[in-house]
C-alpha cells in the first residue's frame, strides 16, 4: 500500500454524501474505498483512496463545495495497517450486500 492516503468525509444525509463523493471523484483521481451510514442515513462517512495530494486536493474541494458542510473531514498520508484492516472490514461489508442484493435480484428474475 505505499503512496495510498485515506481521506474521510462524514455528512449529513445520503444525498449530500452522493454529491461530495460526486465532487470528490471528479475533482482528482480518488476511488470510493468504502462507505457507512448510521442513523437510517442520516449521517453517511464516505472513505476514498488515493495519493496524498490527490485525496487531500479532493477532500478540501468537497468540504468547500458540497451541498451541506461536513460534520468532521480528514485525511491519512500512509494510513498503519490497521486502519486498512478497517477499511477493507467496512469495504467487505459493503461488497457482501451488494453481491447479496444482486443474487437476490437475479433469484427474483428467474422465479418471475
Amino acid at each position: 500500500m505505499g503512496g495510498t492516503s485515506l481521506g474521510f468525509i462524514e455528512i449529513s444525509g445520503v444525498v449530500a454524501a452522493v454529491d461530495a463523493l460526486d465532487i470528490m471523484c471528479k475533482t482528482s483521481g480518488v476511488e470510493l474505498a468504502t462507505w457507512e451510514r448510521k442513523l437510517g442515513g442520516r449521517l453517511v462517512t464516505i472513505v476514498i483512496k488515493g495519493d496524498v495530494a490527490a485525496v487531500t486536493e479532493a477532500v478540501e474541494t468537497a468540504a468547500l463545495k458540497a451541498i451541506k458542510k461536513p460534520v468532521a473531514k480528514g485525511i491519512i498520508a500512509n494510513p498503519h495497517e490497521e486502519i486498512m484492516r478497517l477499511v477493507n472490514l467496512s469495504a467487505s461489508r459493503f461488497m457482501n450486500k451488494q453481491a447479496e442484493k444482486s443474487t437476490l435480484d437475479a433469484q427474483t428474475i428467474q422465479e418471475v
